[in-house]
């Protein structure tokens, strides 16, 4: 076995809890659209990189107001709990961005060695990640700012309901439609 397969073959167990990566469904999944296995993880890529593109410009705005907010005036009469809550956000939009940024680095790595199908199913594992992250950075700055601006008990509810939203459009929706198993016409 040279290094190129040898390499390939690390990737696809790595990439894939340790087992080799079966090309079969993607098979499927591009024979059904008639695409190649080339087309289909073309396509796949484009689709991810897109949706990367949108998350991203959230994360990057976010991440930005809360780097800036510890150097204004207000900061310092912030209290414990609002240090606390400005610590998760700051931390999970931290992560967010680094989640969301990885798949870069990784097809950086990977580019031009056949690894196509790897970076695919990486970059579609880490935007479920990253989005995830989203989740507590969104709801915990909801907090933090309903709280300076409107109260403790208000922020409670404002968080409250954006943890909601967040969990029932971005996965239980998503979810219920999945395992439901049949396509839904739009």
């Amino acid at each position: 076995m040279d290094e190129h397969e040898r390499s390939t073959s690390t990737m696809h167990k790595v990439a894939h809890g340790g087992r080799r990566f079966d090309h079969s469904s993607a098979q499927r999944a591009a024979n059904s659209r008639g695409e190649t296995l080339e087309q289909l993880l073309d396509r796949n890529l484009a689709e991810l990189l897109q949706e990367l593109r949108v998350a991203f410009t959230g994360v990057q705005i976010l991440f930005a107001f809360l780097l800036s907010m510890a150097f204004t005036q207000r900061f310092t009469e912030l209290d414990g709990f609002d240090i606390a809550v400005y610590v998760v956000a700051l931390l999970s939009t931290a992560l967010a961005t680094m989640v969301l940024i990885a798949p870069v680095s990784f097809h950086r790595i990977v580019f031009r060695r056949g690894q196509k199908a790897a970076l695919v199913l990486v970059a579609d594992r880490l935007l479920m990640v990253g989005l995830a992250l989203l989740i507590p950075a969104i709801c915990s700055s909801v907090l933090l700012i309903l709280d300076v601006v409107l109260g403790r008990w208000q922020a409670i509810l404002g968080c409250s309901v954006t943890v909601l939203v967040g969990l029932v459009t971005w996965y239980a929706l998503p979810l219920a439609i999945r395992f439901a198993g049949h396509r839904v016409a739009p």
